[in-house]
């Protein structure tokens, strides 16, 4: 059975919710409700709704109106196993040494890569986003040029792969942390898929604000791997809980941010060693120098 999809987009968080909350009181409410910010720095915030029989294009029209969004997009999403569409459609990544899989690619695994098992159906980070290569193209740079970390830390892990990559490779413990405790039990499954437990502390955490992460610091190599917001915002931390010439490895930047958080970083005492543009993303990588 196909299900329905309406999208819209507005100005502010606070208005789009209000409409996400009026999507809810529709005479045929939808299954769901989703609003988000538009990371690219727009100030837009998405709000959608999902439905099971085609929606009230009158209805929607009415509401959008209302609440200043533009028309609601509406499209018909064909029944199918999407979790199963993409396992077939992702190949494994292959990034330097690290060769990054899910289960149905088991198989065929190269014996003279660092092979890390990462589901599709997980949460963010399975290697094949952009930002992901290039925080590992980026690790695999940083170790050709000699780089060795003794304190780790992957700050927002989403699905760890980034942290387990640094623990494969010097067998230090490493502490992985995300705000979303959904992230944190994705990071432990994983590390149990990958036969990797105890080799990374999984926490909850929004940046550095926890004990363990405050009593490992300072790391010699943090990655972060997030959004362009809370990167600015994690600056001077960053530079508060990296070791002295230490290496931060930045990412989930569109390739038009990537200057911005340069710069921040670079105010708090850090120097760009390497950027590497994939796509529409960019990855930093950054030597503390104060």
């Amino acid at each position: 059975m196909p299900t329905f999809t309406a999208l819209t987009t507005l100005m502010g968080e606070a208005p789009a919710k209000k409409l996400g909350d009026a999507l809810e009181l529709m005479g045929t409410p939808p299954t769901g409700v989703g609003v988000f910010e538009v990371e690219d720095g727009s100030g837009l915030w998405e709000v959608g709704g999902y439905f099971i029989d085609a929606p009230d294009e009158i209805a929607l029209a009415l509401l959008a109106a209302a609440h200043h969004a533009r028309p609601f997009a509406v499209s018909e999403v064909p029944d199918q196993d999407w979790v199963a569409h993409v396992r077939r459609e992702l190949a494994p990544v292959e990034a330097g040494r690290f060769f990054v899989y899910g289960s149905h690619d088991a198989g065929r695994l190269p014996e003279d890569r660092i092979c890390l098992l990462i589901e599709a159906a997980m949460a963010f980070g399975t290697g094949h986003h952009g930002t992901t290569q290039g925080c590992l193209l980026a690790l695999e740079d940083y170790i050709a040029e000699g780089g060795v970390s003794q304190r780790c830390a992957d700050i927002g892990c989403g699905t760890a792969v980034l942290a387990m990559a640094a623990a494969a490779i010097w067998g230090n413990a490493v502490i992985a942390s995300d705000i979303d405790a959904v992230a944190v039990e994705v990071a432990e499954a994983n590390l149990a898929a990958n036969r990797m437990t105890g080799q990374v502390t999984c926490i909850e955490a929004a940046g550095f604000d926890h004990p363990q992460l405050q009593q490992a610091a300072p790391y010699d190599l943090i990655f972060a791997n997030i959004l362009k917001p809370p990167l600015l915002a994690l600056a001077q931390d960053m530079a508060k809980n990296c070791a002295p010439q230490g290496t931060i490895i930045l990412s989930g930047l569109l390739v038009e941010q990537g200057a911005e958080v340069q710069a921040a970083y670079e105010a708090v005492g850090f120097s760009l060693s390497q950027r590497r543009d994939i796509g529409e993303w960019t990855a930093l990588r950054m030597a503390k120098t104060t």
